[in-house]
């Protein structure tokens, strides 16, 4: 796997090769790989000049730096306790019924993948929930329906 070993080379000289640039190199590896391979948490190790389980560590700590391939789009659902009284759980039932697929898991196409995660920061307006980079707030069953249905077919 070449191309891994060049990112990572290229990533080490835009952010360092310290212990602080650790996270960005990671998240550089998300942004353009999508997941952290072993491969890849290997070759940051090496580039680092640290360990393999400090690498791995940091990169399974984190809910939005994917160990796992993932969907080209991954939906991250808020599972607060704030957006679960809002009706988080009849999002969460729309969203596995709309996908075939349960928290957790990608669908058959590899386009969506659907997680619950921590606080994303909209507990004012949940329930909450982010599909990449796409916050979406104040969500109803047919509001999911809708968004769904626009990424489906649109994108």
């Amino acid at each position: 796997m070449p191309e891994i070993k060049e990112l990572v080379k290229q990533l080490a000289d835009k952010h360092g090769r310290n212990r602080e640039s650790l996270l960005p190199i990671l998240q550089g590896i998300v942004t353009e790989e999508r997941y952290i391979s072993d491969f890849a948490m290997t070759e940051v190790a090496r580039e680092l000049d640290m360990s393999a389980a400090l690498v791995y560590g940091t990169a399974t700590f984190y809910s939005f730096l994917d160990t796992k391939p993932r969907g080209k789009y991954v939906i991250r659902l808020c599972k607060t306790i704030t957006c679960d009284m809002k009706g988080k759980k009849q999002i969460l039932r729309t969203l596995e019924d709309l996908l075939k697929i349960e928290v957790g898991e990608t669908t058959k196409d590899k386009k969506f993948t659907l997680l619950e995660t921590n606080c994303l920061g909209w507990c004012h307006k949940g329930p909450a929930m982010l599909i990449n980079d796409e916050v979406y707030t104040e969500i109803t069953p047919e509001k999911v329906s809708e968004i769904i249905g626009d990424y489906m077919k649109n994108r």
